[in-house]
């Protein structure tokens, strides 16, 4: 503990370091008043069925990445997503529109040309989102017409559509600012200071029922916590996980008049164990809406009667089972596309590397490809684990549904990798000035 608070005092000696966490925190405080500040003409008292239809499911999920702001009505209930979904479409774009591959090549300006279409890309979602969550507070989340104090004409809609695009685009600039200004990813710090920010009424709400309704008590509470933290751990070996490709290079000496070729130093390729992150997560629940939907078509008979039942229970076996393999399905799929192994194999043949014992080129490329197979299959399963995993403590160990949620699923891993992001942008700072990061020691490293 001693060495802990010794390093957080080495962090705070480095000027530019303690700067770029005080502008970060700002930025977050700025972020979560936000949240709480309603559009205008809303009568807050009267959301309690918006509430309670964010939950759970794919709404609850959405409500936690806003920190609550998309339950409240607030000028920041589209949150963040709209900017994750714009960055998605270009990403998802770019493997078939030439001008997006060409700017992928052209280094720095390319890159501020995409972030420029994602940005406008983002204003065109929120643009339809926005009328779209206006008119959904009534005719899906059952808002009483009454919430709206002078009522939804024209002088209702048109400025709250003007706020929630602009309070969207207020957040993506924030976002941008902390990844420039600051420390960590942006973008996702504002995702995890959401979910963070429903974790102690859900950790409240299940010691409340742990310990006056007689299901366990205080035992089952630190049960709950060491299970919670071996979740933890395993969502870090699951995000930190690689496979260490070898790669030697040849370096060319000059001797006698003439040149040769002789090794030089062997280094590694790291493929990820995990390369698709969260993505495949946030698709397959995307994709969870349909069956309900499909139920709701067949309304009245047995078919959708059981759809219906089955598949709007996000803690039900067929819910899970389904939402598993889609899972496993989109693993493979959204890694195939953002791991370009030929491209690899090529930058390894251009730079003189070549993997021991495999040919460059093509072989190389096939090699790498099937290596990402063989890696990408446990990684999807563990994957798909940690996602159903809210669903079994539910049903195993009866924990409240907002407490489930954090066992696992986008929130953790979200939360797990901007955590190890952000202490490695941190250690580098630290390092860079000769002193240990937050794993190491904490004390002054000696330079000659």
């Amino acid at each position: 503990m001693k060495n802990f608070f010794e390093t957080i005092s080495n962090m705070w000696k480095i000027e530019e370091l303690r700067n770029r966490i005080l502008l970060t925190l700002g930025l977050l405080l700025v972020y979560r008043f936000g949240c709480q500040i309603v559009l205008p003409g809303i009568d807050t008292s009267q959301l309690d069925q918006l509430t309670q239809g964010t939950d759970s499911g794919i709404l609850g999920l959405l409500n936690a990445f806003t920190g609550g702001a998309f339950a409240k009505a607030s000028i920041f209930a589209l949150g963040i997503m709209p900017y994750i979904s714009a960055s998605i479409v270009v990403q998802l774009m770019s493997i078939a529109i030439p001008y997006l591959q060409k700017l992928d090549k052209e280094g720095e300006s390319g890159r501020k040309t995409k972030n420029q279409i994602t940005r406008w890309l983002t204003i065109g979602i929120c643009v339809v989102q926005a009328p779209a969550y206006l008119y959904s507070l009534t005719s899906a989340f059952g808002v009483p017409e009454s919430a709206f104090v002078e009522g939804r004409g024209l002088d209702f809609m048109i400025p709250s559509v003007i706020i929630l695009v602009t309070g969207c685009v207020f957040a993506m600039w924030l976002g941008e600012k902390i990844s420039d200004k600051g420390i960590g990813n942006g973008i996702s710090l504002l995702i995890m200071i959401g979910i963070i920010s429903k974790m102690p009424q859900a950790f409240i709400q299940e010691f409340v029922s742990r310990t006056t309704d007689n299901t366990g008590g205080l035992m089952f509470i630190l049960i709950e916590v060491i299970l919670w933290f071996l979740v933890i751990l395993a969502s870090i070996l699951l995000v930190m996980a690689t496979r260490q490709i070898p790669v030697q290079y040849a370096r060319r000496t000059a001797s006698g008049g003439y040149e040769k070729n002789i090794m030089g130093s062997r280094q590694y390729i790291p493929l990820k164990l995990n390369a698709s992150g969260v993505m495949p997560i946030i698709f397959a629940q995307a994709i969870m809406f349909v069956p309900g939907l499909i139920g709701k078509s067949f309304d009245n008979t047995a078919v959708g009667q059981w759809m219906q039942v089955n598949f709007q229970d996000i803690f039900g076996l067929a819910y899970n089972i389904l939402f598993g393999v889609l899972i496993i399905i989109f693993t493979y799929f959204y890694t195939a596309i953002t791991v370009p192994t030929n491209k690899m194999a090529d930058d390894l043949k251009r730079s003189g590397g070549f993997i021991p014992g495999i040919r460059p080129g093509k072989e190389t490329g096939n090699f790498l490809d099937k290596i990402m197979s063989l890696i990408t299959l446990p990684g999807s399963i563990f994957l798909a684990l940690l996602a159903v995993l809210p669903a079994i403590v539910v049903k195993l160990m009866d924990i409240q549904t907002g407490w489930a949620l954090f066992y696992g699923g986008t929130s953790l891993l979200i939360m797990v990798g901007v955590a190890i992001d952000t202490v490695q942008q941190v250690n580098a700072y630290l390092l860079n000035r000769h002193y240990d990061g937050l794993m190491k020691t904490g004390k002054n490293r000696k330079v000659a």
